[in-house]
């Protein structure tokens, strides 16, 4: 499986009888897998959720808004329960206006995975964990 470092992102072949939550980055030796949500830009968008295998989700917030903020401690916890099965990110709108239009973000919260470039789900609004949870599952 191809994954790209949260460092440096690089692009790391993972072989399948390797255990994912202990594979380190051939270039810049970090660990691949840190259980912390990645703060995505144009810079790194394109290894994240284009070219690496993995399942991307995408929590699409800004400062201001308040179910933004009530969100936040759950998609922080979903990155550190369940990693390396899917890969978390988050998107500041406000700073990332062009990542937004992209995927014409019209409301925040809203919540996008993503595989290879392939929009596999989306779910606009704040979740409670365990419908977030849920709504993950259906995707594994």
């Amino acid at each position: 499986m191809i994954i790209a470092c949260p460092f440096c992102h690089g692009l790391n072949r993972v072989p399948a009888d390797k255990a994912a939550n202990t594979a380190r980055c051939g270039k810049c030796k970090q660990a691949l897998f840190t259980g912390q949500p990645l703060t995505l830009t144009s810079a790194n968008f394109v290894a994240h959720a284009e070219k690496s295998e993995l399942p991307l989700v995408i929590d699409f917030w800004a400062s201001w808004c308040g179910p933004c903020q009530s969100f936040a401690p759950i998609f922080s916890q979903a990155a550190a329960e369940l990693e390396p099965q899917f890969r978390f990110g988050k998107i500041d709108t406000e700073q990332q206006q062009t990542l937004a239009a992209r995927f014409a973000i019209r409301s925040i919260p809203t919540i996008l995975v993503i595989r290879q470039g392939q929009t596999l789900a989306q779910q606009a609004g704040a979740l409670p964990k365990s419908a977030f949870y849920q709504f993950l599952q259906k995707l594994s």
